[in-house]
């Protein structure tokens, strides 16, 4: 693997985030809809964190206020420790579909965010060509998106929001899409990223056994209006490795979660 090539100067590789108080309420066809009800959370800096939850309790709403893409109709945002104030600059975002842009090939899409910021192109382009070459798209920089597997334009996909080296990157439900195999695969990529250049996380899933196997800490939601039913730690080294699924360890974090989701009526 070779060596990290910085592209600019911050050394700042994760932030706090401290959600406080966070009510959240849509008016939609003239009906009131309460998502989010008084959502206390705090995330250390460098911390992976996954929130998980049944569909439509607010996982995904919650990444976007954190984003600064949505207003919260009560509450406050801080992230490294300064109120979040509009749109969170400093963070990189990976959604469920890929969007690449379908004109530029895999090198072009990973170069976006440095194009945009208009951050120094050969140190972009040497970053970028590192990121592809630890999630095994070294050699598919000048692919087009229709040239590639779904599970090879997510791993793209990654490395564009990790390109411009943000504190804080943000992903949601990343690779629901994905057949299992191929999201096995992006989860072990996803570690190993995260155990040589750690950053705070933020991580929205539906699925108990995967927020277990890449989190620091799990926050399990209650359906909507949801509140936070747990935070449960998990305490296993990074890179984390196939092996923790067979742990008893393991198999009782993924039971006391399903055991309260059972409680709650979600499952």
């Amino acid at each position: 693997m070779t060596a990290h090539t910085p592209i600019h100067d911050s050394d700042a590789r994760g932030v706090g985030i401290k959600i406080s108080g966070i009510n959240m309420t849509f008016e939609r066809r003239g009906s009131r809809v309460d998502v989010l009800n008084g959502i206390d959370l705090t995330i250390g800096p460098r911390q992976f964190c996954s929130v998980l939850g049944p569909s439509g309790c607010g996982k995904s709403t919650l990444l976007m206020l954190v984003a600064g893409l949505y207003r919260p109709s009560a509450g406050t945002i801080r992230v490294g420790g300064e109120p979040l104030a509009g749109c969170y600059s400093d963070c990189g975002i990976v959604f469920q579909s890929d969007v690449l842009l379908p004109w530029r090939n895999v090198l072009e899409n990973v170069l976006l965010p440095a194009d945009v910021k208009r951050l120094p192109k050969a140190a972009a382009t040497a970053r970028a060509r590192e990121l592809l070459e630890q999630v095994g798209l070294s050699g598919f920089e000048t692919h087009f998106p229709n040239e590639l597997s779904g599970g090879m334009r997510q791993r793209a996909s990654l490395c564009r929001a990790l390109l411009h080296e943000p504190a804080v990157l943000l992903m949601d439900e990343p690779f629901g899409s994905l057949d299992a195999l191929t999201r096995e695969r992006m989860q072990l990529d996803l570690t190993k990223l995260g155990a040589t250049d750690p950053r705070t996380v933020l991580f929205i899933t539906h699925d108990i056994e995967e927020a277990v196997f890449l989190s620091d800490r799990v926050v399990v939601m209650s359906p909507r209006p949801a509140i936070i039913l747990r935070q449960v730690e998990v305490d296993f080294p990074h890179p984390r490795t196939p092996e923790i699924r067979r742990s008893p360890q393991f198999h009782r974090i993924v039971d006391e979660i399903r055991q309260l989701f059972r409680e709650t009526g979600v499952l």
